[in-house]
C-alpha cells in the first residue's frame, strides 16, 4: 500500500475501517501468528482509515516475520512520520534502502519526512533529486519535480534553512 506522504489536510474524513473485513483478518492473524497477508492487509485498512497506530502494530508484526519487504517497511516509517517520530520514520526509511536502494517510493518519501518532519530542506532535495535520478519519467519523479519546484519556489534565492532551523513565520523579517 505505497503511498506518497503528504501533509494532512482537514478537508475529509479519512474512510472507516469495514470491521466486517477486519474482523476476520484479525481472527486469522490471532491464530496463524506467522501469517504475514492478514497483518499487511490490516495495516493498509489501518492506515487509510488514518488510524496510524493501530496501522503500526499490524505492519511491525508483518515486518518481523518478512523483514525484507521493502512496501511494509516504508508503510511503518509513513506511520511513524503521521505519529510524529521523524526519526524512526527515518530510521525505517533508511532500512527500506538498505534492502532496495532503488526504491524510489521510499525516497520520495524520505524527502517529505525530511522535510516537514525535520525541517532538513536540503537532505529533502537530496532525497527527491534521487527519485528523479532512479525513475526520471516516473510518477514519483512528477511528485518529485513538484516538491522541488515548490520548495525552490520558497526559497528563491537558494538559501535553505539548516535542518532543524525553526521556520520563520511570515512576515518575519
Amino acid at each position: 500500500m505505497i503511498v506518497s506522504v503528504v501533509p494532512r489536510q482537514n478537508s475529509c474524513a479519512p474512510p472507516a475501517v469495514n470491521e466486517s473485513e477486519a474482523g476476520p483478518l484479525r481472527t486469522i492473524a490471532e491464530r496463524d501468528p506467522k501469517n504475514v497477508p492478514s497483518r499487511v492487509h490490516l495495516g493498509d485498512m489501518y492506515f487509510d482509515a488514518g488510524r496510524y497506530q493501530e496501522a503500526t502494530k499490524w505492519y511491525e508484526e508483518a515486518l518481523a516475520l518478512n523483514p525484507r519487504d521493502v512496501n511494509v517497511s516504508t508503510d511503518l516509517a509513513i506511520c511513524y512520520h503521521y505519529t510524529n517520530q521523524p526519526d524512526r520514520a527515518i530510521a525505517q526509511m533508511s532500512a527500506s534502502l538498505s534492502v532496495d536502494p532503488k526504491h524510489t517510493k521510499t525516497w520520495l518519501n524520505l524527502g517529505v519526512v525530511k522535510a516537514f518532519g525535520k525541517q532538513d530542506l536540503t537532505g529533502a532535495a537530496a532525497a527527491w533529486d534521487e527519485v528523479i535520478r532512479l525513475a526520471p519519467g516516473s510518477e514519483e519523479a512528477q511528485s518529485a519535480r513538484r516538491a522541488l519546484d515548490n520548495l525552490k519556489a520558497a526559497h528563491p534565492d537558494g538559501a535553505m534553512p539548516p535542518a532543524g532551523a525553526a521556520p520563520v513565520a511570515a512576515g518575519a523579517s
